[in-house]
């Protein structure tokens, strides 16, 4: 047990380097909190910076996910009795606790994204068809849609349903189940503007809407 609480915590400090705030200490100083949505996350960054500032903020947010569980969680720790449990519960906590440290970063005031890069970060460490799922998902959604919290709410929701699915009981549903509910919940107030028709809309990728009105 004490060979997962400490290589939580590793993932959980990893998680919380935010790219945007990275980013943009290379680029002026700038901070995206304090423009647009106020997110650090990629959504806010290419909205406010373009894509060349936000390409390298969504990879090291995904990058972190990744490797707390590629690295961290197999990691070899001296002089720290090895955890006797599923391994897949040191994968998937090694996870969640890089995305926890996203959306609450200690080095930046506890302020952070909402945990969508990071998340599909981990999802690639745990496999390609979970990820395969959850960008499907959000990209179809999106483009019905316009809405990118919309997409990654279900997105989410989506990937708890495909472990249920294909019958992953133990660690890995149990993650994709606790991460839906975390990722509706840091979407929260993105929810009361949906419902106050106030939601930023990205319509220039809503293609069918495009189609259907030409």
């Amino acid at each position: 047990m004490f060979e997962l609480l400490i290589k939580a915590l590793l993932s959980y400090l990893l998680g919380a380097v935010i790219g945007s705030l990275v980013v943009g200490r290379f680029m002026g100083g700038t901070d995206i909190r304090s423009e647009g949505s106020g997110n650090p996350g990629g959504t806010n960054a290419f909205r406010t910076r373009g894509w060349k500032f936000a390409l390298p903020v969504v990879l090291i947010d995904a990058g972190k996910g990744l490797v707390a569980v590629l690295l961290i969680a197999p990691l070899s720790l001296p002089f720290v009795a090895p955890f006797m449990g599923n391994p897949g519960w040191l994968a998937v906590s090694c996870g969640a606790a890089a995305v926890i440290g996203h959306v609450w970063p200690v080095w930046f005031g506890f302020r952070g994204g909402k945990g969508m890069a990071t998340y599909v970060g981990v999802l690639a460490g745990l496999g390609w068809p979970l990820l395969a799922v959850a960008l499907l998902l959000w990209v179809v959604v999106l483009i019905l849609t316009g809405f990118v919290s919309v997409a990654t709410m279900l997105a989410a929701i989506g990937v708890a349903l495909y472990t249920l699915l294909i019958g992953a009981v133990g660690p890995l549903f149990a993650f994709a189940a606790v991460m839906a509910a975390f990722m509706i919940y840091t979407h929260r107030s993105n929810i009361v503007r949906l419902r106050d028709g106030t939601e930023h809309r990205f319509e220039k990728v809503m293609l069918l809407s495009r189609w259907l009105g030409a």
